[in-house]
């Protein structure tokens, strides 16, 4: 984890020092060091906080710090840094100057470029894809990838409707999104498979096909319907 935040630091002073930008560890459920290196990157570097989780889920460490903070546009990607960084400005500025609510990565989406991932899971995304295109005619191809942005606003409209705190946090919050007028850019990036990936694929499939069925049949009906209510 040191490193990549490093790196991330390095590469934010040098291609976004026009934003007050701020570097935030959520670290939700951790056994390993994740606390002490945190704790010395926190110490040795200016812009970086920490946030710690007991329960564990991206969508409960999402939910949390998106909702907590007071920033005008707010991003997240995976600690391995899969996706390559020069898509970062290009996300940003989408939220930034774009006029769009929700900017994000896409492994799926034409001109990416993903490299040594297995067939396997290249077959799983491509077929889940499929999947949620033909129950919600989305626009997005790649609901899951993690390299996103959102504008504080939909943050605020949208994450509080989001039920799912684990995998699915991510395809819930597009699907209700897109689904009641909020502007979505997919952007083609750079990814490199982390050979070390913790994702358990078969149980987090299994938890992405409920939350598609309890969207499907009622779900989205009543997001919506609770924020047609505030507006």
């Amino acid at each position: 984890m040191g490193p990549s935040v490093a790196r991330l630091h390095a590469y934010l002073a040098e291609n976004l020092a026009q934003y007050d930008w701020r570097i935030l560890v959520a670290d939700n459920g951790s056994t390993d060091d994740t606390p002490g290196v945190a704790a010395r990157l926190t110490a040795d570097m200016d812009r970086v906080g920490y946030l710690r989780l007991e329960q564990r889920g991206r969508g409960r460490a999402l939910r949390h710090s998106w909702l907590e903070s007071d920033a005008d546009i707010l991003a997240y990607m995976d600690v391995d840094l899969s996706t390559d960084l020069d898509s970062l400005p290009v996300i940003v500025e989408a939220i930034g100057a774009g006029g769009y609510d929700i900017a994000i990565g896409s492994r799926l989406a034409k001109g990416a470029t993903v490299i040594g991932r297995p067939p396997h899971r290249e077959f799983i995304s491509q077929a889940y894809s499929i999947l949620f295109r033909s129950m919600f005619f989305t626009s997005f191809k790649d609901a899951q990838c993690g390299f996103k942005a959102i504008s504080r606003g939909a943050v605020k409209d949208l994450v509080p409707l989001v039920q799912d705190l684990g995998w699915f946090f991510d395809s819930e919050l597009l699907i209700v999104a897109e689904k009641s007028g909020y502007r979505i850019k997919e952007v083609p990036v750079r990814w490199t498979d982390d050979a070390d990936s913790r994702v358990r694929i078969v149980r987090t499939a299994y938890g992405d096909l409920k939350g598609l069925l309890r969207l499907r049949f009622g779900g989205l009906r009543r997001a919506k319907k609770q924020l047609a209510s505030r507006h």
